[in-house]
């Protein structure tokens, strides 16, 4: 008994000397990958995040931004689909995920990739010049008694910009020239330079050019208005905003905002990631971008989030189907 007490004193000895197996974490740079061109809402986004992980130490490897919006964002479709089994790459996605495999026909499908967190939900807004009409009912007037369609800016073709110009047509009986841009940053450069009448940017795409008084706001594609009710130009606040809806346009869409690691990484760097942008949405980095640009703050992530795909997936097929865009 007494060599059965010392055995076993000194297998514990051994195993409180030997360190516990260290949680899977990255060796080199991260590389966040964003589906569009420089300054729209996604390169926007995905600087938020690198400089939040940075100033926060949340990572002990750096994140680097990597823009691959070629083809429509085809590009970073291909390249996350690609890269099976490299837990060193997350993509930041958005509706592409469904729109694009619709209307393009790329063999890609959001189910092949690794889903990581659902971290906020993006609003729309249509915008005009600040010399446009002043309301939506003056905007949808003019549009109608044009000699020709209005021009209206928007990032890529048969997406959401489209989508939305196209049930605005359906639903007014105006006409519109859509004008597909590389990002959401180009779209505001142009209705700023008179190039196109509106555009359906997001508030981040729009924000510095709202706030220097050059384009303005006139309804928000959601039920409700924006929460947030510091102002943000002199005299308006996102809160201020009125939703289509109120102004007598009943178009309503929201676009998620979500992180995917390619297919067939482990659960462990799933878990990793996780936990890594679970903590991202707790900095002041994080909650300041969300009130600046008027997102819908939200966190979901395993089987919630799994949930709130498939049945995005089925109301962007539907809005894609209706609009005619989907690809025979």
């Amino acid at each position: 008994m007494r060599n059965i007490i010392k055995a076993t004193a000194a297998l514990t000895a051994i195993l409180a000397a030997t360190p516990a197996l260290a949680a899977w974490e990255p060796t080199k740079p991260v590389e966040i990958v964003v589906a569009a061109g420089a300054g729209g809402a996604s390169d926007q986004m995905a600087r938020m995040m690198q400089a939040a992980i940075q100033k926060n130490n949340l990572m002990k490897q750096p994140m680097v931004v990597s823009l691959k919006g070629g083809a429509s964002g085809a590009e970073a479709l291909m390249y996350m689909k690609s890269s099976e089994g490299d837990p060193n790459k997350v993509l930041i996605a958005y509706s592409l995920i469904y729109m694009l495999p619709l209307s393009a026909k790329i063999p890609f499908n959001w189910r092949e990739l690794t889903p990581v967190a659902v971290v906020a939900m993006d609003q729309f807004v249509l915008w005009d010049n600040i010399a446009g009409p002043k309301s939506v009912k003056e905007f949808i007037a003019a549009a109608k008694a044009a000699s020709s369609p209005f021009k209206m800016g928007g990032t890529g073709s048969k997406r959401e910009d489209n989508v939305l110009t196209v049930f605005m047509e359906q639903k007014t009986g105006a006409k519109f020239s859509y004008l597909p841009y590389k990002s959401g940053g180009e779209a505001a450069t142009q209705l700023v330079g008179n190039h196109t009448d509106s555009n359906v940017n997001n508030p981040s795409e729009n924000l510095e050019v709202w706030r220097a008084g050059q384009v303005r706001a006139l309804c928000v594609f959601d039920k409700e208005r924006i929460a947030y009710t510091t102002k943000v130009t002199e005299t308006q606040s996102w809160h201020d905003i009125p939703t289509c809806k109120e102004e007598g346009l009943d178009v309503q869409y929201l676009m998620l905002r979500a992180m995917f690691l390619p297919g067939k990484v482990t659960p462990e760097q799933q878990a990793f990631y996780v936990d890594l942008f679970k903590k991202v949405t707790q900095t002041a980095e994080y909650k300041d971008y969300m009130e600046k640009q008027a997102l819908k703050p939200i966190f979901l992530s395993g089987n919630d989030m799994l949930k709130f795909l498939e049945e995005d997936d089925a109301i962007n097929k539907s809005l894609m189907t209706q609009a005619g865009f989907v690809a025979k």
